[in-house]
């Protein structure tokens, strides 16, 4: 397959005339720039592309709760990341095979909508609402596999370990008991989605890797373990999110969590540390020495006030971050952006903060290209942009959108970022193919489910929710 393009962003810049070729692996095999369009021969012909994004941190179960979980109850003292926990609880309880399939399908479309091509699932449901194991074990897993293979999207998973409700505890609440598992349980699933991506040909579209919960849901000597034994690929872990977790880590372990797994566990390039949010300067700087990499989700530590990530000084160590929509009330790749570059502006009362410190010209250029290359570390897979060997993922820029008409090449990153609405592309390619989603074959199931899963609440649109 070959794609001529009026412009393309390779190696961090608008480059003009694009002719890209992709091999029967859906890889780039050969890249020319300056190549006329009388010249491209039977080539699809494109506007201005950007290469495909990684969603680093999903939890697609959650995408259920999102619109309903923004009212007070006034009776409760408080809200906050631990009362939307509980929210939360009720509906992975609710989520079979079935439904797990359902939601992950409309939220994979959703996000190729939106020029995410590839996501790292964070995977902790694994039982069914009883507490006991699935015939296969595997179910809940296979339900999220075929949801990516429904849409085209490609699928990171990560079975995730999940052993007890908390620092100086050995069990698991009842409402936690669909998340129980073990090593040995987190490295099986893993093998059985490699070896399933292996045997039906979808090694560029199917990675497995594995993560940990959180240092307050697994033991030291099981994050050891899987440090050991899962280093041939991505591990991911919740950790510093909160500053009651961390203070609970100090008083557990002796140590705050990112320092401690610095200290104790030696976490390297593998290692994919979500949120880090209470991130104090010292272990900032021992993180960059790691080289172990951050995953930020901007909307999801908005919505849930969890902080700000130090992105200033980030940026000046260059440690790598990568992009998730973790319980996605955000969507698309350029709101997220956008929210970690406005939060610093409002927080330091300037502007331009990652172009500044990352000494680039342009903040969008600065933080896209942070995301890209860190999420393809993220993902396992070769997913960091318009390369040869790199996988032929593309998202076609709308220019005759209200955001971006009329404007000239050099700013189209920009508006794409800084400029509201968000512009969804014009097409999306993953692997080489076009993504296409039948958004009216998809949406009866999915108000159909939303209907049972909160069915209290008449559904905006239909002839019961009416008025006169």
């Amino acid at each position: 397959m070959r794609f001529w393009c009026s412009q393309a962003w390779i190696h961090g810049r608008w480059q003009s005339q694009a002719l890209l070729q992709c091999d029967d692996q859906g890889l780039w095999s050969h890249i020319d720039t300056g190549v006329p369009a009388d010249q491209a021969g039977d080539a699809v012909q494109l506007g201005p592309v950007l290469p495909g994004l990684v969603n680093a941190h999903s939890h697609a179960f959650q995408r259920a709760m999102v619109g309903v979980g923004d009212r007070i109850d006034p009776s409760a003292p408080a809200d906050d990341f631990w009362s939307w926990r509980e929210r939360m609880y009720r509906v992975a309880h609710s989520v079979g095979p079935e439904e797990l399939e359902t939601i992950a399908t409309w939220l994979y479309a959703e996000l190729l909508a939106c020029g995410f091509t590839q996501v790292c699932e964070f995977h902790y449901i694994h039982r069914d609402p009883a507490g006991q194991v699935y015939r296969d074990p595997h179910d809940l897993s296979w339900a999220l596999v075929r949801a990516a293979e429904r849409t085209g999207m490609g699928l990171t998973l990560l079975p995730t370990l999940y052993m007890r409700q908390g620092f100086g505890q050995t069990d698991l609440l009842p409402a936690q008991c669909r998340f129980a598992s073990d090593p040995q349980f987190v490295m099986d699933s893993r093998q059985a989605i490699r070896r399933h991506a292996s045997q039906c040909g979808r090694s560029a579209l199917l990675q497995a890797g594995v993560a940990l919960h959180s240092l307050r849901a697994v033991p030291a000597n099981a994050v050891r373990e899987i440090a050991q034994a899962a280093n041939d690929g991505p591990i991911h872990i919740h950790v510093a999110e909160q500053p009651l977790e961390v203070a609970q880590c100090q008083q557990h372990l002796g140590s705050r969590p990112v320092q401690w797994l610095i200290d104790q566990v030696g976490i390297g390039p593998a290692w994919h540390l979500v949120h880090a949010t209470h991130i104090e300067a010292a272990e900032l700087e021992a993180l960059a020495r790691s080289g172990a990499q951050v995953v930020l989700c901007p909307s999801t530590e908005a919505d849930l006030g969890d902080g700000l990530w130090p992105l200033a000084r980030a940026l000046e160590l260059a440690v790598p971050w990568s992009l998730g929509t973790d319980s996605h009330v955000g969507r698309h790749w350029a709101d997220e952006l956008r929210l970690l570059e406005y939060g610093q502006r409002l927080h330091r009362q300037a502007r331009n903060i990652a172009a500044r410190h990352a000494q680039h010209p342009s903040s969008a250029a600065a933080l896209f290209e942070v995301a890209l290359h860190a999420g393809s570390r993220a993902s396992g897979l070769p997913l960091a942009g318009i390369a040869v060997g790199q996988r032929a993922d593309l998202q076609e820029l709308e220019v005759d959108h209200p955001t971006l008409a009329g404007l000239p090449v050099a700013s189209l990153l920009d508006a794409s970022v800084f400029s509201s609405p968000a512009v969804r592309p014009r097409r999306v390619w993953v692997a080489g193919r076009c993504v296409h989603t039948d958004w009216e074959g998809l949406a009866a199931g999915w108000r159909d489910l939303l209907g049972r899963l909160w069915p209290g609440e008449r559904a905006a649109g239909s002839a019961s929710s009416a008025t006169s």
